[in-house]
């Protein structure tokens, strides 16, 4: 699907969501990226599959400050 002189990663890689946004929906809280993958602002994702990816990052919480 990617046509670019460098490829976009491959939609089963973890590294996914890093391919080139083809169609950007902020109002509706998506992208579409060139791999195929549907990627939500919740970081999960759909793939050209049909498969549903939940959020795989990790979110750390900040740490309070000692005073």
């Amino acid at each position: 699907m990617c046509t670019h002189r460098t490829p976009c990663p491959e939609p089963a890689s973890d590294t996914r969501d890093l391919a080139a946004v083809v169609s950007s929906h902020p109002e509706q809280g998506w992208r579409l990226l060139c791999n195929g993958v549907v990627l939500f602002d919740d970081d999960g994702a759909l793939l050209p599959d049909g498969r549903a990816v939940a959020d795989h990052h990790v979110w750390l919480a900040p740490q309070p400050v000692s005073a």
